[in-house]
Formats: C-alpha cells, sequence, structure tokens
C-alpha cells in the first residue's frame, strides 16, 4: 500500500472465521486496537525455473516496510473477488500479470510495528510467469527470485528480513508447490 492517504481510507471485508463477509472498515482502522478478522490475500509467483519471485516493501509502508516478502499482497475491495484483487495488485505494485489459482487460505494474527495489528483471513494466490517485473517504486523497493531451498535456509538464520505473514505460510505454500 502506498503512502496515498486516499488509500487507507479504503474499506477492507470483514469476515468470520469461515470468510463469511460481515461488514467494512477503513483499512487503517482495522489494524489499529488489536485488529479486526477481515480478508486478505497474498499472491506467489514463481518462475518455470521453479523460483519465488520476492519483494522488498518500501521503506514508508504503514506497516513492514522493509521487509522479504511474497510477490505482492494485499485486500480485495468490497464486491472484488480475492482473484480479481491479486491480479490488480500484482499490476499495481509488479507491473505484471498471469492467471493466479487458490492454493489454500488461513488465518493469522500478528503484532506488527507502528502499533499495528495483522488480523486476517489470508487467501494464497498461486500465479507462473517468466515476465520481468516493472516494480511500482511506491511500492516496492526491489526483487529477486529465489529457489525454495535458498528462501528456507535464509528465513532460519535472518527471520527478522520477512514479512510475518509470510513466515506463516510459506512452509505450506513449499510443501503445496513440490
Amino acid at each position: 500500500m502506498s503512502g496515498d492517504k486516499n488509500e487507507y481510507l479504503e474499506e477492507v471485508i470483514l469476515v468470520d472465521k469461515n470468510d463469511v463477509e460481515c461488514g467494512t472498515m477503513q483499512k487503517m482502522e482495522v489494524h489499529k486496537n488489536g485488529g479486526a478478522l477481515h480478508r486478505a490475500f497474498s499472491v506467489f509467483i514463481f518462475n518455470t525455473k521453479g523460483e519465488l519471485l520476492l519483494q522488498k516493501r518500501a521503506e514508508h509502508k504503514y506497516h513492514s516496510g522493509g521487509l522479504w516478502t511474497n510477490t505482492c499482497c494485499s485486500h480485495p475491495r468490497p464486491g472484488e473477488t480475492t482473484r480479481e484483487a491479486g491480479n490488480r495488485r500484482l499490476v499495481e505494485e509488479m507491473g505484471m500479470d498471469c492467471k493466479l489459482i487458490e492454493l489454500f487460505r488461513f488465518e493469522y494474527k500478528a503484532e506488527l510495528n507502528q502499533g499495528m495489528t495483522e488480523w486476517e483471513l489470508d487467501h494464497v494466490l498461486l500465479g507462473l510467469s517468466d515476465k520481468v517485473p516493472q516494480i511500482n517504486k511506491d511500492e516496492v523497493a526491489e526483487y529477486k527470485y529465489m529457489s525454495l531451498d535458498e528462501i528456507d535456509h535464509d528465513l532460519k538464520i535472518n527471520p527478522q528480513n520477512y514479512s510475518e505473514w509470510f513466515k506463516i505460510c510459506f512452509e505450506r505454500v513449499k510443501l503445496e508447490k513440490r
């Protein structure tokens, strides 16, 4: 999410533990005061070599700035499917598109920097592409491709360099991908 104040006013979809919609709330409000369970997605793009495209979040992001994470992630807007939202953000953040499929979803709650709480029902989307990313510098500081084994090793020795949601779901993505 960029530093655009209008984006902070965007509505996210509140859900119950079964992913049933139960309202909306402004994005910044949903992450304050212990958070509220809301729908999110995480996109994982692999190339034909089996390497995962990682992004380093821009430093000025409202949380988790400067951390490495999956290809892109965000929240669907009201009336938008998770797959539509995943494709939208893939274009907005990485300047690329590809077909996405849903692998699984998981719920997590994590305390983040700047007094934020992330409590999400996160839909994990998978895609395959050899397109060269054209990153949006307002969103992404840099990108790189890494093998699953390289990521696994680096997560063990440098967990502080990765986003909380990535650390939680990487193991399952790795199992599903193999």
